[in-house]
């Protein structure tokens, strides 16, 4: 079997590389040149552990390549996946032109059965739209070629997409169509042999499942993110909480980590998505809009507790940020708390210095000369009043604490992630403040 991949962007490459690691010829196709000449010399546009590996060794075993010429590989291909950017209009809506644009191209260009699989995250109805687009196409070509479309939502974390796509907790794909369906099962087939499900529906339950999946995931953590903050006015304390609820099978440990927010490309943008999809047709998501304000809020949180600790001066202060990327093990920026933090404190007259083990270039792409980029955690200490943790990278979980309260001017720190214990900072001579505990006590 041979597969297209359009779009080299986090979601694409990915997933064609997973497919050329099980052994499918894939090719994975972009319109920016620079992008390809750069993936041909190994170099990535994305940090993902394990993702240069894998594609150095499947170029090597000539399984996987890469082309800017869609139309020099359809005709070879059973199946193309859309995996093209779906980013938010102004109005929050997906933003279809380029999942439009692929689909009109494959239309031009097929001369056998192709099946048409969107990897894209699109709203419902999209499916309906890129077989419209294809029609028209074969229609001006005057060809009657079969083809079918389908949906395959990706359900990747960023920082471990590749166990995430060879070892899923699901595959989901709708479809219209038995021969679909049997394409579909035979691609998939080596990801299915350790008993990991592939859940058949009709499409517009497979691209509302993506939606929803995310949606849900996002409303764990604004739900907990306000259980946090009533605990510091309550005087509970929200690990505990935290323990306590997610022995609950019904509730689960996972997601329910206070912190200073979500962010990324897909928590953000498909919880807008849905909400503007419910008002398109009627419908007012309640629920979502207040995970949408609690969200935004909690990103000022850890910039409210700063303000607080010195009495609203912050002009001329020096904050030493630990963390630049939304989560660890990316250099994904999309939607980062860091980057409202550091708008609030810049505003505020302050200076940052702030270091990531990853995000370090596409900080300084976004940021600019606005702070200071430093090489090392501790760098970025020197001559700072205080602390922030942004990012709870490994590395940042068991630092040098006589270090940092030698290079600190004052001993303080602003976890935003709760990765050190209250007590210990304590006995360690620092006044610390975390998300959803009173540290007044």
């Amino acid at each position: 079997m041979k597969i297209v991949v359009v779009g080299t962007g986090y979601v694409g490459l990915v997933t064609g590389t997973c497919f050329a690691e099980v052994g499918i010829e894939t090719v994975c196709v972009d319109i920016d040149i620079n992008k390809i000449e750069n993936l041909k010399k190994g170099i990535l546009p994305i940090y993902e552990p394990g993702l240069d590996t894998m594609i150095h060794r499947n170029v090597e075993k000539n399984r996987l390549h890469f082309s800017t010429d869609l139309k020099s590989v359809l005709p070879d291909a059973e199946v193309v996946f859309i995996a093209v950017g779906t980013p938010p209009d102004e109005d929050g809506s997906a933003d279809l032109k380029h999942v439009i644009a692929v689909a009109k191209e494959v239309g031009k260009y097929i001369e056998d059965y192709t099946l048409v699989v969107t990897k894209s995250t699109v709203p419902v109805g999209t499916a309906v739209k890129v077989k419209k687009a294809i029609t028209d196409e074969l229609n001006a070509r005057g060809a009657n070629i079969p083809f079918d479309v389908a949906s395959n939502p990706e359900f990747l974390k960023e920082g471990a997409a590749l166990d995430d796509f060879m070892k899923p907790d699901r595959i989901v794909v709708g479809l219209e169509s038995d021969r679909a369906e049997t394409l579909m099962k035979q691609l998939y087939k080596p990801f299915t042999l350790n008993g990991h499900p592939i859940i058949f529906m009709d499409i517009p339950s497979a691209e509302m499942t993506k939606y929803a999946a995310n949606s849900m995931l996002a409303t764990k953590i604004s739900f907990m993110n306000d259980i946090a903050n009533l605990c510091e006015i309550m005087g509970a304390n929200v690990n505990q909480v935290r323990r306590g609820i997610g022995s609950d099978t019904r509730i689960g440990n996972k997601f329910i980590y206070p912190g200073i927010g979500y962010g990324g490309s897909c928590f953000p943008k498909d919880v807008k998505a849905l909400i503007k999809t419910a008002n398109e047709n009627g419908y007012n998501m309640r629920v979502l809009k207040s995970v949408e304000d609690v969200n935004d809020d909690q990103k000022s949180v850890l910039f409210n507790k700063v303000v607080q600790y010195f009495n609203g001066q912050l002009k001329d202060k020096t904050i030493g940020m630990w963390g630049l990327s939304f989560k660890p093990e990316t250099d994904d920026m999309r939607e980062a708390p860091a980057l409202v933090l550091i708008e609030k404190f810049l505003a505020a007259g302050a200076k940052v210095k702030a270091y990531d083990p990853a995000a370090m270039e596409e900080a300084e792409r976004r940021l600019g000369n606005k702070i200071t980029f430093v090489k090392d955690q501790y760098e970025a200490l020197i001559d700072a009043d205080c602390l922030l943790i942004v990012t709870e990278w490994t590395e940042f979980r068991a630092p040098n604490f006589p270090v940092i309260k030698k290079l600190l001017k004052k001993h303080v720190i602003f976890d935003g992630r709760n990765i050190y214990d209250m007590a210990s900072m304590k006995e360690e001579g620092f006044d610390y403040f975390c998300i959803g505990i009173d540290t007044s006590k």
